[in-house]
Order: structure tokens, then C-alpha cells, then sequence
């Protein structure tokens, strides 16, 4: 692998977060963020509730509302 000395002072606020997308995206998922069995178990946990609890939460219709009527 090639190797290029990067001096982020010097990068543009465009190039930082451009960098920021592509290290991001060089991460393998799976190791960069592994699930243990308790994560799974708890995702899973938290997925039935919200399918149970089906009149929870707002609709994205009434969140983009409120969002627009804060704009300047």
C-alpha cells in the first residue's frame, strides 16, 4: 500500500471531510464495529418493542413540518 504524508492543517474544510468519508469508508464494518451477543440481543430487544409499539414515536410528515417552520 502506498503511502502519502497528509497534513490536515493545510486541507480545506471540502478536503477534511471528504478524507473523513473515505477513511470511513475504508473500515471493514465488521471489525470497526463487531456486535457481541448482548448488542444483538439488545438490538433485538428494542426492535420488538417498536414493532410493538406501533403509535409511538412521530410521523416523518410532522418532523419535516416542524423542521421547516424553524428555518430563518
Amino acid at each position: 500500500m502506498a503511502s502519502r504524508a497528509v497534513h490536515v492543517d493545510q486541507l480545506t474544510a471540502e478536503e477534511r471531510i471528504e478524507l473523513r468519508g473515505r477513511l470511513w469508508d475504508s473500515l471493514d464494518s465488521v471489525a470497526a464495529a463487531p456486535i457481541t451477543a448482548s448488542l444483538a440481543s439488545e438490538l433485538d430487544r428494542r426492535e420488538a418493542e417498536a414493532d410493538a409499539t406501533t403509535d409511538a414515536g412521530q410521523a416523518w410528515a410532522d418532523i419535516y413540518a416542524d423542521l421547516v417552520k424553524k428555518l430563518p
